[in-house]
């Protein structure tokens, strides 16, 4: 089978050009080839948390890697079949458990048992999806199209340490169907968590009170637990959910080493309130997320999101490399917008 080429540099050129062809290459046996991976960034190539994800989708489908190296531009991949079973993958480092997990799930989805699997990494880290954002948003919405996932933490990893431990049970899909929320409704009530791992509690409660104190006058009802987390490191975050009539849209701030506890809670209320700006119906973070199972419902989908990004338009990008389906996105980045996706499902 000739091998997919692709531009690791086009569009917004990161990480995730190159981890959604390995969950379409798994899931589909379709070889690829990429080359100028993270061309444009700082520190070129792969690093560890993109090793991660290839050994992880490698040893799931038993490929053929050529280019598995650390600051390596050029990677071919050659899927094999998928193997069964539990799995086990330590990153080594605080790269994202998370981007690892959403990796690798569209093949266990569609594998024929239930999947157990723990990834060591990073849970709450800069430039990627939290645990809680997976578990309270990204998974409740894949409930809504028919995939079971089931997701826990065991240990939080914060950057530089990570040691941080997730647990998913995943079960196999009969079929994925569209979603179409195209608005969110009635804003009904404003959820959260504010935690602390390894620091005085303090720092947990002032990120609560400036994130209260900022979006208290959109007279929206407030809860917001503190919590003591188990890690292996130091770390702190602010996690926040806006729970409308029909939809649901989450937002992470992280702490980090001389980064005040209220710019924390500020920047949380921040992206809460251009959000709440808008009448669509999710965040900006999750169209590009659950892009790949549109693509792969039988059916078209509709779903409206507070900001077009760059995200988004380059995963569309990557998936036509691999599936025939169609798309449009009707906005301009970085403004509302309305995605329409016409699945093609590999379920016969």
């Amino acid at each position: 089978m000739d091998l997919i080429e692709i531009d690791g540099s086009s569009g917004e050129g990161g990480g995730q050009i190159l981890r959604t062809a390995l969950s379409l290459s798994c899931l589909l046996r379709k070889p690829f080839r990429i080359f100028n991976i993270r061309r444009g960034r700082k520190k070129p190539g792969l690093m560890p948390q993109h090793l991660a994800s290839v050994k992880a989708a490698g040893k799931l489908s038993m490929a053929e890697i050529i280019g598995a190296e650390y600051r390596s531009t050029e990677l071919v991949f050659k899927p094999k079949g998928l193997t069964g079973g539990d799995l086990y993958f330590d990153i080594g480092t605080a790269g994202s458990a998370c981007l690892v997990f959403q990796t690798i799930l569209p093949s266990l989805i569609f594998s024929r048992t239930k999947a157990i699997v723990k990834i060591r990494g990073g849970t709450h880290v800069p430039f990627s999806p939290s645990f809680n954002y997976l578990s309270e948003v990204f998974i409740p919405v894949l409930e809504k199209i028919g995939i079971d996932v089931r997701l826990c933490i065991e240990d939080y990893g914060f950057y530089p340490e990570g040691g941080g431990l997730i647990r998913a049970e995943v079960s196999p899909s009969s079929e994925i169907r569209p979603l179409r929320i195209t608005s969110r409704g009635k804003v009904e009530e404003i959820r959260g968590c504010s935690c602390v791992a390894n620091l005085p509690f303090s720092i947990a409660e002032r990120q609560k009170m400036a994130f209260i104190e900022k979006i208290q006058s959109h007279g929206i009802p407030v809860n917001i637990a503190l919590s003591r987390v188990s890690s292996p490191g130091q770390g702190t975050f602010l996690f926040i959910k806006v729970l409308s009539e029909n939809a649901v849209s989450g937002f992470t701030s992280l702490g980090a080493r001389g980064k005040r506890a209220e710019t924390v809670g500020e920047e949380a209320a921040e992206e809460v309130i251009r959000y709440l700006g808008t009448d669509a119906a999710f965040d900006p973070h999750l169209p590009d997320q659950i892009a790949l199972y549109l693509a792969l419902c039988n059916g078209e989908s509709e779903i409206t999101t507070s900001s077009i990004t760059g995200h988004l338009i380059t995963n569309l990008w990557v998936i036509e490399r691999f599936l025939d389906f169609r798309y449009t996105v009707e906005g301009e980045r970085g403004y509302p917008g309305l995605i329409r996706i016409n699945g093609q499902s590999i379920i016969q």
